[in-house]
């Protein structure tokens, strides 16, 4: 039964965490591509750990190749990009305004954005919805 325990002890202490490592250099707010990284068989706390979490996402500033993708250093692709024109939607109980405006910044589906009514050159606070519209709130 000993035997046993320090065979699985020896087992599990060899193994080592995996990873993500950047393979090229990485720019901010692109897409990362498949080829862009890669799984290294280091530990390194607080970096990303598979492939899947990665792929897809976009970058939020430049990652050099050999370096580890870490935790916040990705996230969702931007919808709506600063000075672009949205459509912004205020809704409340049966009323509902659609007005024309500028998004003053950048963000994906779900995150809080400033915005400028066009007409009324107001600014205003809104979620991205994920048909790039922007729901206002005051």
């Amino acid at each position: 039964m000993r035997l046993a325990l320090a065979i699985l002890c020896t087992l599990a202490g060899g193994a080592q965490a995996e990873t993500v490592v950047a393979t090229q250099t990485i720019r901010p707010q692109q897409i990362i591509s498949p080829d862009a990284v890669r799984i290294d068989q280091v530990t390194i706390s607080g970096a990303y750990v598979s492939l899947d979490d990665v792929i897809g996402q976009e970058s939020r500033y430049a990652i050099y190749p050999g370096r580890p993708l870490m935790i916040g250093s990705v996230g969702e692709p931007a919808l709506v990009d600063r000075n672009q024109v949205v459509e912004l939607i205020y809704a409340r109980g049966g009323l509902r305004i659609i007005a024309e405006g500028r998004a003053l910044d950048r963000g994906a589906e779900g995150e809080r954005i400033r915005v400028m009514n066009s007409d009324s050159r107001t600014v205003l606070f809104g979620t991205i919805s994920p048909d790039g519209s922007v729901l206002v709130t005051k």
